[in-house]
C-alpha cells in the first residue's frame, strides 16, 4: 500500500476514509473536506492509504490544533484509524512513524495526542501509543489523558479550562466542530430524538481556534454535557443518547 497526503490539488478527488459508503454521512464528508481545505495552510496533514478503506492519520501543529491543549512546537494527532481487513498489517505503525518523522524534519519538540486510561471509541488507543514511546504527561483527573512523545524533554498540557468539566446549563449541551464527517448526521439524530421526547438541547458550534482552546472539558471535535456535568467525547446517535439519559 502507498500513502497519499492530501493537498489543495488532490483534495476534491480523494476520499477521506471515514464514512466512505454510507450515504447518510455525505453532507458530513463535504463539510470535512471544506474544513480540511481551510486548515491546510496552517500545516494540517491528512495522510491515507491509496485504497478505499479506513487507513489514515490526521495531525496539526499544536498551536493551531482545535483542542484545549497547550504547548510549544508540538504536532497534535487528531485521529489515527485503521480498520477492517487492513488491521494487523502494520499500517497504523507506518502512519504514526511518518508523523514522528515529519515532526523531526520540522524541528518539532515532539508529538502529542488525547487518549484515555481505558480504550474509548474516537480516541487513540493508549496501549498502542505507549508501545511507540508515548507517555502520559497530563490528565483531567479522571479518565482522559494527554500522551506525548517528547524529543527535548518539554511537555504539553491540557488548558486549565479543560479541567473544569462543568457548565452552568443543566440542559443536554453538545459542543461540536465539523472536522469529523459523522458529526452532521449525529446532530440530526440527536435533534430528532430530543424534539420527539421534549428534551431541551443546546448545540454549540466550536467554530474558531480560540473557542476550541478554551473548552470547559476535553474536546477533540465533540463534547457532551448533561445536568451541568461533562459526560463524554463519544459521538451520539439515538441509541447511545437514550442509554446516556437513562443512566
Amino acid at each position: 500500500m502507498e500513502y497519499i497526503t492530501l493537498t489543495p490539488e488532490n483534495l476534491e478527488n480523494e476520499h477521506i476514509c471515514c464514512a466512505i459508503a454510507d450515504k447518510k454521512h455525505q453532507v458530513g464528508v463535504e463539510a470535512k473536506k471544506a474544513w480540511n481545505k481551510d486548515r491546510l495552510s496552517d500545516g494540517h496533514v491528512f495522510r491515507k492509504g491509496d485504497i478505499r478503506g479506513k487507513v489514515f492519520i490526521e495531525y496539526t501543529p499544536l498551536e493551531s490544533a482545535w483542542v484545549p491543549v497547550i504547548g510549544e512546537n508540538y504536532l497534535y494527532i487528531h485521529c489515527l484509524w485503521v480498520s477492517g481487513s487492513f488491521k494487523g498489517k502494520g499500517h497504523a505503525t507506518k502512519l504514526l512513524d511518518s508523523c514522528i518523522a515529519d515532526a523531526k524534519r520540522q524541528g518539532r519538540s515532539g508529538v502529542c495526542v488525547i487518549s484515555a486510561k481505558k480504550k474509548k471509541p474516537f480516541l487513540s488507543d493508549k496501549a498502542f501509543m505507549i508501545k511507540h514511546g508515548f507517555v502520559t504527561v497530563d490528565s483531567t483527573g479522571d479518565e482522559y489523558e494527554l500522551l506525548a512523545l517528547s524529543f527535548d524533554g518539554s511537555k504539553p498540557q491540557f488548558a486549565e479550562s479543560a479541567r473544569k468539566q462543568s457548565i452552568e446549563s443543566q440542559d443536554l449541551t453538545i459542543f461540536y466542530g465539523l472536522q469529523c464527517p459523522y458529526i452532521p448526521n449525529c446532530i440530526d439524530e440527536v435533534q430528532a430524538y430530543c424534539t420527539a421526547n421534549g428534551i431541551p438541547l443546546n448545540l454549540i458550534e466550536v467554530d474558531s481556534l480560540e473557542k476550541a482552546k478554551t473548552m470547559p472539558c476535553v474536546f477533540n471535535n465533540w463534547a457532551v454535557f448533561y445536568k451541568g456535568e461533562f459526560e463524554t467525547v463519544h459521538l451520539l446517535n439515538e441509541g447511545y443518547l437514550k442509554k446516556m439519559l437513562e443512566r
